[in-house]
């Protein structure tokens, strides 16, 4: 039965492809902006192959390491970056952040709602709370949720705002959530007001899936840090560990205190492999998150086309990568994930199953068939299973592979009688 329904699903992709001829040329022209901007910078800088060799122990002078973080802040337009294969992840970036910019008794508020369901172990908020979390700390955590619109509520982030708060965050990503994704130029009027109004309180912006998605970041439009993960758009696919911190040259120096030691940041941190992956992989990032968000558009079209939701829209502007598609039912968003892990390079005789993965209140099913383990810049999917089982895809390396993806998706879910045609 496998490719019983190859030919209708040609001809609906093709369908599809039809209505984003538009889409696509406005995304590969931010493609080409930001791949000048990073051209350009590069240049600047005179990166040569001397910048690719590795170090060893303390990682005093660290040119290659020095080099690729003065070409991150240029990028982000700030006073300095932390570009790190120490940083785990980007969950790790940011609780390096949340850490090395509080002190107990102060408040951390978030101006888009609840954060991302890992970062809730790290603030001590939820059913469980791990030892050494922010609240053990002895920070405090309040949040102003979005208004119904999906845009920041400016007033009640004023209203919410204490003596004791020192660090408003926010969310660019939508996470597990319905909500729109937020614009670079959204955070504006939220960095105006708190700059006015609360000098000395810092904007610290969750960057994950948005770099180079826009001509611009957060931090052109007042955010006082940017924080990600170097496995997603800004490792190109080819960065095999990391996260970054860009901000101002306070706020980063005292990230990096939290990285290494106070009185050592950033001039401490050697690295045995070869940076060369953290320069290609930077290099080659606005055109793989090009190809990512063909592939977001296209799944998002066709899924519209069987009349079922989607955000944002195919056609609406886009913020980050991430696509999310509401399939209604469990056995949709398994089979669903099942075609993607199917259609993957790397284990793609695996089977996904939802299982209690650690960090998530529900269990999660979770297709990621990727070079480099875990980076959501190549091809894949999750959702927690719950109402309305929304399926979460990021990613794709190159657009052939999204669209192929895409027929072993819908035959998945063909066979298993999750759709019909």
């Amino acid at each position: 039965m496998q490719h019983a329904y190859r030919e209708k699903i040609e001809q609906m992709i093709r369908e599809a492809e039809s209505g984003l001829t538009d889409a696509f040329r406005e995304t590969e022209e931010v493609e080409r902006i930001r791949t000048r901007q990073i051209l350009d910078t590069f240049r600047a800088h005179q990166v040569s192959y001397r910048h690719f060799a590795p170090t060893t122990g303390y990682g005093y002078d660290d040119i290659g390491r020095d080099t690729l973080e003065a070409v991150w802040a240029d990028i982000f337009h700030t006073e300095a970056a932390l570009m790190r294969p120490q940083i785990a992840s980007g969950t790790a970036a940011l609780s390096l952040t949340l850490f090395g910019l509080t002190r107990p008794g102060e408040r951390i508020l978030s101006a888009t709602g609840m954060p991302y369901d890992t970062l809730l172990g790290i603030l001590g908020v939820g059913s469980e709370t791990p030892p050494g979390s922010l609240k053990e700390n002895g920070r405090t955590f309040d949040l102003v949720n979005l208004r119904e619109d999906g845009t920041i509520d400016i007033e009640a982030v004023e209203r919410k705002m204490t003596p004791e708060t020192t660090l408003v965050i926010a969310q660019r990503s939508r996470g597990y959530s319905w909500r729109p994704s937020l614009m670079p130029e959204a955070f504006q009027p939220l960095a105006d007001m708190l700059h006015e109004k609360f000098p000395g309180t810092l904007l610290m912006v969750d960057n994950c899936y948005g770099e180079f998605v826009r001509e611009k970041e957060p931090t052109d439009f007042g955010a006082d840090l940017c924080v990600g993960s170097l496995i997603k758009n800004p490792g190109g696919g080819i960065a095999p560990t990391g996260g970054y911190v860009a901000g101002t040259k306070e706020a980063v120096e005292r990230v990096a205190w939290r990285l290494t030691a106070p009185g050592l940041g950033r001039e401490l941190g050697s690295y045995a492999g070869d940076y060369r992956p953290f320069y290609q992989g930077l290099f080659m990032a606005p055109h793989t998150v090009c190809q990512a968000l063909k592939t977001a558009m296209l799944a998002a079209r066709l899924f519209e086309n069987l009349g079922l939701k989607s955000t944002p829209g195919s056609l609406e502007k886009r913020a980050d990568i991430i696509q999310a598609i509401r399939l209604e039912t469990p056995e949709r968003l398994v089979a669903f994930c099942q075609g993607i892990q199917a259609a993957s390079p790397i284990d793609s005789m695996s089977m996904p199953e939802p299982w209690p993965m650690p960090g998530y209140d529900d269990p999660v099913v979770m297709a990621a068939g990727t070079f480099v383990a875990g980076a959501s810049i190549e091809l894949s999917a999750d959702g927690p299973m719950r109402a309305p089982y929304t399926a979460y895809m990021q990613g794709g390396l190159t657009y052939a592979h999204g669209r192929l993806a895409m027929t072993d998706v819908l035959e998945r879910m063909l066979e298993t009688d999750a759709i019909r045609l």
